[in-house]
């Protein structure tokens, strides 16, 4: 059976994004990865998959599939391209949405045409919510690699995440590194590993090695986790812009409770029927 398919992306972060609320389609994780081929399948980073929702507030129910079968629980530039998808499908835009995930529920707001706000939540700090199975030092751990020692901060947004400030984004041990670190053995879910080059403390560059992905041009959950490890060491402000290869995404730490709000680009590509 055929099914309609939409190719989205946010920063350059792409997606295939199926809406199962009235069309069938199984999928697990072989037909997640022959769709997710670049070379042999639509290509993509990430599956999104939509489906109605219990909760009567949300718009939505999604899941996050990675290019490798696997299965993620938060998607910060996906959850921008679902509020674009159901904006440009909707009689009347809704100034804010409510998306049911697998790490919970997402407000979305609209705040320009094409440019969207995410409620990313509060991070997580303890080892065991990330999870990790080290203990920190000052605030910082020390993971033991084949390419050598490195330190990290670590936190979840609803993934699990590994910040390694650096100096120079573009050195050649960092295509290494980046893998090493995603299925480091002190992460048993392994994590996003996140390269932070600060330029000032409103100003960072990133790149992000996801796991189940690769590096990717953009990481929404990654750009929180960046802004939120640098900003509790004292090395940035509260509200950073985070450029990454695709496009730069800003994150702002809400008030008191310190909930990451993330501003950022959405944009659809195409239609098409696999």
């Amino acid at each position: 059976m055929a099914v309609v398919f939409h190719k989205m992306h946010g920063a350059g972060n792409d997606f295939v994004l199926l809406d199962l609320r009235e069309q069938h389609f199984e999928l697990d994780p072989a037909r997640a990865r022959q769709i997710s081929d670049r070379h042999t399948g639509i290509g993509c980073d990430q599956l999104l998959v939509l489906r109605s929702s219990d909760h009567e507030a949300c718009a939505v129910q999604f899941e996050v599939w990675n290019a490798d079968g696997s299965k993620a629980r938060q998607c910060g530039n996906g959850v921008r391209c679902i509020a674009l998808y159901l904006e440009r499908n909707a009689p009347t835009r809704d100034a804010s949405l409510l998306l049911d995930g697998p790490a919970g529920v997402t407000r979305v707001e609209w705040i320009e045409p094409g440019v969207f706000r995410a409620d990313m939540g509060q991070p997580e700090w303890a080892p065991g919510a990330i999870p990790l199975s080290l203990r920190p030092d000052q605030g910082w751990y020390r993971l033991e690699t084949a390419a050598g020692p490195v330190r990290a901060g670590a936190v979840s947004m609803g993934n699990p995440h590994a910040v390694i400030p650096v100096d120079d984004l573009c050195a050649a041990r960092l295509n290494d590194l980046g893998p090493l670190i995603s299925r480091h053995a002190a992460f048993p879910e392994g994590c996003n590993a996140g390269f932070a080059q600060v330029l000032d403390r409103k100003t960072v560059r990133l790149r992000v090695f996801e796991r189940g992905t690769g590096e990717t041009r953009s990481c929404g959950s990654g750009a929180c986790a960046a802004a939120a490890v640098l900003s509790r060491a004292g090395l940035t402000e509260s509200t950073v812009e985070i450029i990454q290869e695709g496009g730069t995404l800003k994150v702002e730490q809400d008030g008191a409770e310190k909930r990451l709000l993330m501003t950022g680009p959405a944009a659809y590509v195409f239609q098409g029927t696999v």
